[in-house]
C-alpha cells in the first residue's frame, strides 16, 4: 500500500534539524532510558553510568524530603516548648491564657520560621512530583526507595501525610 501522498514517505524537517540527543517527553509508563532528562534539559541521562548517578541522586534527594520534615516537626516541639516555659515564667501575673510581651515576639518569629518549612517542604513535594512525572519505572522506583530510605532514617512519627503531592 503506498502512502507517499499523505506525506508519510518524504522525510520530516523537524526531525533534520534536532540534535540526535534531545530529550523525549513521556506521556505514558515506560522503563527505556533512552533520551531521558529529569526535570532539567541539562539532567540528561546518556548511558547507564548517568543512570545509575541519576537514580542514586533521586533517592538522596527524596531520602532528604522526610528529613525537611523531620527538621519541621523538631523546631514546633522546640518552639512549643519554649511557648511553655514563657507561659509559666513571664506570664504568671497575666490572667490564664494571656501571653506577655516576649511570648508574643516569640510567637510571630516562630510562625514566620514554621511558614518558611512548610513552603519549603510544598516545594520539595513538588519537585518529587515533577521527577515521578517523568513515567518512567526506574525513576519512580528511585523515589519509592528514597522515600522508604527517608522514612526509617528520620521517619520517627506517624506514616500518616498532611496536604503535600509526596
Amino acid at each position: 500500500m503506498d502512502h507517499s501522498q499523505y506525506g508519510h514517505g518524504a522525510p520530516n524537517t523537524m526531525d533534520m534539524n534536532m540534535p540526535a540527543d534531545r530529550c523525549s517527553m513521556n506521556m505514558l509508563f515506560t522503563w527505556d532510558p533512552t533520551n531521558l532528562c529529569i526535570i532539567f534539559r541539562s539532567w540528561h541521562v546518556r548511558g547507564p553510568v548517568s543512570l545509575v548517578l541519576s537514580l542514586l541522586a533521586i533517592v538522596a534527594l527524596t531520602a532528604g524530603y522526610e528529613f525537611v520534615r523531620e527538621i519541621s516537626r523538631r523546631y514546633e516541639a522546640r518552639l512549643e516548648a519554649k511557648r511553655g516555659i514563657l507561659t509559666v515564667d513571664e506570664s504568671s501575673s497575666l490572667l490564664p491564657g494571656r501571653e506577655g510581651p516576649a511570648g508574643t515576639t516569640l510567637k510571630k518569629e516562630g510562625q514566620l520560621i514554621k511558614a518558611l518549612l512548610y513552603a519549603l517542604q510544598v516545594f520539595y513535594s513538588f519537585f518529587i512530583m515533577l521527577l515521578f512525572m517523568t513515567y518512567n519505572g526506574w525513576v519512580m522506583l528511585a523515589v519509592a526507595v528514597g522515600a522508604f530510605a527517608g522514612y526509617m532514617i528520620w521517619g520517627n512519627t506517624s506514616a500518616v501525610k498532611s496536604v503535600a503531592c509526596h
